[in-house]
């Protein structure tokens, strides 16, 4: 589990293929800040652009460590197969604060930036949301984009799903990975963990057409 708040900005510095054809995944080598690999052992769980990896080998001295992730994981994220700065979060500890929202490190979906221009002293970062993730978006709700946890200012819906506007402060472009997307950039989306159990309670037992069926919630 996570939060959504980076602990740290490091870059993918090798991909190396696992295999030849599109059934394999690749061998993420990623750099990080000096002293962030610490308190992390084999097997721990980082949130990469807020996809959940585990760590399978790490060199503290270097400052670097590795993650197989898989061709599965490949298909559904976005910039995980090539060199570049990417988000960091460890997983969270029972006794800590949090800070953001609570983060399953699942990506639910690919949006697009559409606008990443500076408004005043902060920044406006615009991104077009399919249609499959509109639903669950609302104002003044939670959103991660590449493992951040940011709250949508603005929500506009269209024919292949939405557009959402969000704002960032300096801090956030200063301290994590968001400052270098540009328009047509993927971004790496998961949806609040609330508004899923919300759709599936709706939803639960409602057979194609609207008719309730055994685990439909009683009609007040």
């Amino acid at each position: 589990m996570f939060t959504g708040i980076i602990t740290g900005v490091g870059r993918i510095v090798r991909a190396e293929p696992l295999g030849e054809g599109g059934l394999h995944g690749r061998r993420l080598v990623i750099e990080t800040p000096p002293g962030y690999l610490g308190d992390v052992r084999a097997g721990d769980s980082i949130a990469i652009n807020g996809a959940c990896m585990t760590a399978t080998r790490f060199d503290v001295e270097a400052a670097r460590f590795e993650v197989d992730i898989s061709a599965e994981s490949l298909a559904r994220t976005s910039r995980l197969d090539r060199p570049g700065a990417v988000n960091l979060e460890k997983a969270l500890r029972a006794d800590e604060r949090l800070g953001g929202h609570l983060v399953s490190g699942h990506v639910d979906g690919i949006g697009r930036v559409t606008r990443l221009e500076p408004t005043g002293e902060s920044w406006t970062l615009q991104v077009d949301v399919p249609v499959a993730l509109a639903r669950f978006l609302a104002y003044k709700g939670s959103i991660t984009v590449d493992g951040v946890s940011l709250t949508v200012n603005d929500v506009r819906d269209h024919d292949a799903g939405c557009e959402i506007r969000i704002n960032l402060i300096p801090h956030t472009i200063t301290h994590t990975a968001l400052g270098t997307l540009r328009a047509g950039d993927p971004v790496n989306l998961e949806i609040d963990l609330i508004a899923r159990y919300v759709e599936r309670m709706l939803t639960a037992g409602v057979a194609p057409g609207g008719a309730a069926g055994a685990g439909a919630l009683p009609t007040i």
